[in-house]
């Protein structure tokens, strides 16, 4: 379930972006009613990454808050998300520029391995096993350091993955569409981690006790 929570803004950014054309004429004028720094046009397709950027910020936050309410504590994660998410979602917004929330993703990710890298430098144990070391029983320190290592090499890959695919960065000049980036960002990020999880549970099974053995 809290997967699931954590999942919504980026499908409900996937939703109002791909739909904005069908949104009602007067919701689109209400909100910039409501939020007197928009100025989105209906009918205007080049309008929906502003829709749906303002949508993930205001579920994003309104996920910590309810989070501090109701739990009494945010984990650091979803802070860091919806910090970068102001920042760069807010200079979207501000300057009328999709480059910034095409940042996003790639900042996100290298932050992500910058903690997990650190983890190597500061505590007695790497990030990844203070995360899965109540659940899994591995000795060895030398698995959980791979692990880590792994995973920091996962987030450095999917935040160039990203930076290869958003049109208004382009290193590669590929030329993909700002449409093919919001597929990328829903579909494509997360199939990229699924595909590592994966990958990782097969790798780490190589080093679980035999629960057979161990019965008999």
């Amino acid at each position: 379930m809290k997967q699931l929570f954590d999942f919504f803004p980026i499908l409900l950014f996937f939703i109002l972006y791909k739909f904005y054309l069908d949104l009602p004429d007067e919701f689109i004028l209400a909100v910039n009613d409501w939020i007197p720094l928009m100025s989105l046009t209906p009918g205007e397709s080049s309008d929906a990454i502003y829709l749906a950027t303002l949508a993930a910020i205001v579920v994003t936050l309104i996920q910590v808050v309810l989070a501090v309410i109701i739990a009494k504590k945010v984990e650091k994660m979803p802070l860091i998300t919806l910090g970068l998410l102001l920042v760069f979602g807010g200079a979207t917004l501000a300057f009328k520029d999709p480059l910034f929330i095409q940042w996003k993703p790639t900042a996100i990710n290298w932050l992500f391995a910058l903690v997990f890298l650190g983890s190597h430098l500061i505590g007695e144990k790497p990030l990844i096993q203070r995360m899965m070391g109540h659940a899994i029983e591995i000795d060895d320190p030398r698995v959980w350091f791979r692990l880590n290592l792994s995973w920091i090499g996962f987030f450095i890959v999917a935040g160039v993955a990203n930076l290869i695919v958003a049109p208004e960065i382009d290193p590669l000049g590929l030329q993909f569409s700002e449409d093919s980036w919001v597929d990328f960002k829903l579909f494509g990020l997360m199939g990229m981690t699924v595909a590592f999880v994966i990958a990782q549970a097969f790798y780490l099974a190589r080093f679980m006790p035999d629960t057979d053995e161990e019965t008999s």
